[in-house]
């Protein structure tokens, strides 16, 4: 019989406030195996890790259950300690009274039975545990972002820095995303463009860095260390070589009705464009939609008048394969576009816009050259009024459950600027409440309020309708207690933001999770605030959860870091709880394979010894690298052939029956 030892941890009094410890240590010395049982402090702390250890070496300990917190904490912890005197890692257990026990469970008697008996299924597991050994795998030491916003290319920039190439997808034409739109960034007022183009300058000319704009990924497969990536590199119909982008192409392009997506729409521009004046590259891209040549065959005009001979019609998508070691999406955000609060009277209105079609408004190279005008018929607005959290926080079904964190702080950015700007102009701000979470944020605010007399009012916006040419706002002041009805020249949305619409999709690639809300799920909302579930996949910006500019590229730099720790490793240890199966009894049905999230079962032609004689049968072959220790495949498994070590049939089954008895 196998010589156990378990420990049981105080942890403070997270544990000990709610569980009997010395208790569950006298249940655990009545098992038959156990020959050693203790209960300490802090186990987790050097001097309980001493304690594990010392009674590895004096009882020649075969196998150990710690009973303490979330084996997510500290199982890698225990392990190190178990491999130190020479016991396999893998013959550790973790009995989670924490988490499941002392903090969900009021009464100390049943929550100290309620330990004994998690306590007893660990001790049942652990006898039947066997010494696994881990693999190792090589590390590509190149890196993919995914996504060329501020949070994607401050994560290539930090990594290339650090001597590792780069390589950077984006959807768009140019780099530089959300945050090139902008015209001013709070708390500071700095131009956008201004720390922005810098950036993108940067990624360009950085030698580590390869642009692939206009780009997306097409498929992923592969491994942490060992990804393949298939990226689509869209048709530009301009050669990249040969355009100096001088423009000449898009002053004369007779095909001037598409909506100018960077301007959000508030203008049209050519069949064949660039973005704005600092894209990068600075190529031109032709709208295929909108393009009279590549529609009915007639026109040209751009390839005539192109002196570089850059215009390229036949150009095709082109497929380009590569290997990474480490993946970071930074996929971004979107704002929602509020057709469905009818209230508001957005795409009724022309004078209802969002707030990023406000920035595009005010900034210089905007459709107005920065002077902001009713979009309806170009006056100059009078009185403005402001809208909070529409779309965000819940307050009706159809809003988003979230706080989208960014809207108070670009609110009052908006607010000072117009106030600093054009004096004569009244702002008015209705708000639910306003939140200032960040450093110099609540000073930013208050100077709104008070130093530009923006006049904030909170309540909610009921109705916005059109009265003798003119907006009329209904609201509600909740601090006087009445009914407010006023004029407006001009109405702002402060709309929530969304994850891209790509990401589920790219989620699904990359075997990532995401919450209800379509953002990016991190590994420890703590610990592991910029790791992916996914082993080698990282997250960065807005497509992990709402945050604004200095938390983005706090985080961006966080996942940079951990991808350069990752590529600095020669080689990676491989899990070892992988799937295996009996491949005499294998009838290769196929439905392994089906359910398998990463692509890790094969089926071979393979010869073997059945009932004493010799044929050749069709069975599941499991790539370890690519396993992910999942189970999918041993519950989907009709003959019961497939078993994942180190979680058995074989040891779960002890476990119940140790729970049952």
């Amino acid at each position: 019989m196998p010589k156990i030892g378990v420990f049981v941890c105080h942890c403070g009094s997270n544990i000990a406030g709610t569980v009997d410890v010395e208790k569950v240590a006298a249940a655990a010395r009545t098992i038959p195996g156990v020959v050693v049982a203790c209960d300490y402090r802090y186990m987790c702390s050097e001097a309980g890790q001493e304690t594990i250890t010392k009674a590895i070496r004096e009882y020649g300990l075969d196998g150990v259950v710690v009973c303490s917190c979330s084996p997510r904490m500290h199982e890698a912890t225990f392990r190190r300690a178990a491999e130190r005197e020479g016991l396999n890692p893998y013959m550790v257990e973790i009995a989670n009274i924490r988490e499941q026990c002392s903090w969900i469970h009021k009464n100390r008697e049943e929550a100290t039975e309620k330990a004994i008996v998690l306590m007893r299924a660990a001790v049942a597991k652990v006898k039947r545990d066997t010494p696994l050994t881990a693999g190792r795998s090589g590390v590509t030491r190149r890196a993919l972002v995914i996504g060329g916003g501020i949070a994607g290319l401050s994560t290539a920039l930090d990594v290339a820095n650090a001597g590792y190439e780069v390589d950077i997808v984006e959807k768009e034409p140019t780099i530089g995303g959300k945050m090139a739109q902008l015209d001013k960034t709070f708390p500071t007022l700095d131009c956008s463009a201004c720390i922005l183009t810098p950036k993108m300058v940067e990624a360009a000319q950085n030698e580590n860095i390869n642009l692939y704009t206009y780009s997306e990924v097409e498929k992923v497969s592969g491994y942490v260390g060992n990804f393949t990536v298939t990226i689509r590199k869209k048709a530009r119909f301009v050669r990249e070589d040969r355009c100096t982008g001088c423009g000449a192409c898009m002053e004369k392009c007779p095909s001037r009705k598409a909506k100018n997506e960077f301007n959000c729409g508030l203008n049209t521009r050519s069949a064949i464009y660039i973005p704005f004046a600092q894209a990068i590259p600075n190529v031109a891209v032709i709208d295929a939609q909108h393009c009279l040549k590549l529609q009915t065959g007639k026109c040209g005009v751009c390839e005539k008048v192109c002196a570089a001979g850059a215009i390229d019609y036949t150009q095709q998508d082109e497929l380009i394969q590569r290997e990474y070691g480490a993946i970071v999406a930074a996929t971004g955000f979107q704002p929602i576009r509020p057709y469905q609060f009818g209230e508001y009277g957005y795409g009724r209105y022309p004078d209802v816009i969002t707030s990023l079609e406000l920035e595009r408004l005010m900034n210089a190279a905007g459709p107005t050259d920065g002077e902001l005008r009713c979009p309806s018929d170009g006056r100059k607005p009078k009185n403005i009024v402001f809208i909070q959290c529409v779309g965000s926080r819940g307050q009706t079904c159809r809003d988003k459950s979230y706080c989208s964190k960014i809207c108070c702080m670009y609110t009052a950015k908006h607010a000072m600027l117009i106030r600093d700007h054009w004096p004569d102009m009244d702002v008015h701000v209705f708000y639910i409440d306003v939140r200032t979470p960040g450093k110099n944020f609540d000073e930013f605010y208050r100077r709104a309020a008070e130093e530009y007399q923006v006049d904030y009012r909170k309540g909610q916006v009921g109705k916005i309708y059109e009265e003798d040419g003119h907006l009329m706002v209904q609201g509600s002041d909740l601090l006087e207690d009445r009914q407010v009805l006023m004029p407006a020249d001009l109405v702002v949305l402060a709309v929530a933001v969304e994850p891209s619409p790509d990401a589920r999709k790219l989620a699904t690639m990359l075997t990532a999770s995401m919450d209800n809300n379509d953002f990016f799920t991190e590994a420890h909302p703590k610990l592991r605030p910029v790791e992916s579930p996914t082993a080698g996949i990282f997250l960065s910006g807005m497509c992990q959860g709402p945050k604004d500019i200095p938390e983005t590229v706090s985080q961006a730099g966080a996942a940079a870091a951990k991808v350069i720790g990752l590529l600095s490793k020669k080689e990676l240890t491989a899990n070892p709880c992988t799937a295996h199966p009996e491949e005499v009894r294998c009838n290769g049905c196929g439905e392994c394979e089906k359910v398998c999230p990463y692509g890790a079962i094969s089926y071979e032609e393979k010869e073997l010894r059945v009932m004493g004689r010799r044929e050749k049968r069709r069975v599941a072959v499991v790539n370890t690298a690519l396993c992910q220790g999942c189970g999918a495949c041993t519950v989907a498994c009709p003959s019961g052939v497939m078993d994942l070590q180190g979680f058995s049939n074989r040891q779960i089954l002890a476990e119940v029956d140790a729970i049952c008895r």
